[in-house]
């Protein structure tokens, strides 16, 4: 699955047109890091979104945003006018998020707690049922080197008692093959 998520700042302001069959369509350049050296200048990628993201995306998101926008990566080979063809990447949009709108401590609500909150300590893990059928016990087997081997024990599982099977109704329309 061609799958593609960035964290990129808006570097030209999104421009819609419509197609012939009037499908909304929006484009806009963005920049990102790729690399991990601050020296490095930052990557331009073309962002497509289609129809009704293409509006919200035009009315919502401007030059300067910084965004997160998941996608699918294209490339796209174009006609140059020095006679040879470039290839070039293009991201089509399937989500977008402004980075300024995500959930900050600032922007939440003060709370002050009147008891200190502790979790309750979890369950003890002894009679939890297992829903894997009983392995048999290994059984030693003479060794032609005077080595004992070593037996695992195990504990056989038990059933709760209030455990019901669950029969399912042969369906009168299912024919076997």
């Amino acid at each position: 699955m061609n799958s593609c998520v960035l964290m990129a700042e808006i570097i030209q302001e999104p421009q819609l047109r419509y197609t012939s069959d009037n499908l909304a369509v929006t484009e806009m350049l963005v920049q990102f890091s790729n690399s991990q050296k601050p020296d490095d200048a930052p990557a331009t990628l073309k962002v497509v979104g289609w129809g009704n993201l293409a509006t919200e995306i035009q009315q919502n998101y401007h030059q300067g945003d910084r965004v997160i926008i998941a996608g699918r990566l294209g490339m796209h080979t174009v006609e140059r006018q020095e006679g040879f063809k470039e290839k070039r990447a293009e991201l089509t949009v399937q989500q977008i998020q402004s980075l300024s709108s995500a959930f900050t401590p600032s922007s939440a609500p003060a709370r002050t707690p009147a008891v200190t909150e502790t979790l309750p300590p979890p369950p003890p893990a002894n009679n939890v049922p297992s829903y894997e059928p009983p392995r048999p016990a290994a059984t030693p087997v003479a060794s032609p080197v005077n080595v004992t081997p070593q037996v695992n024990t195990y504990e056989p599982v038990t059933t709760p008692s209030n455990y019901q099977p669950v029969v399912e109704e042969p369906d009168p329309d299912d024919i076997p093959f």
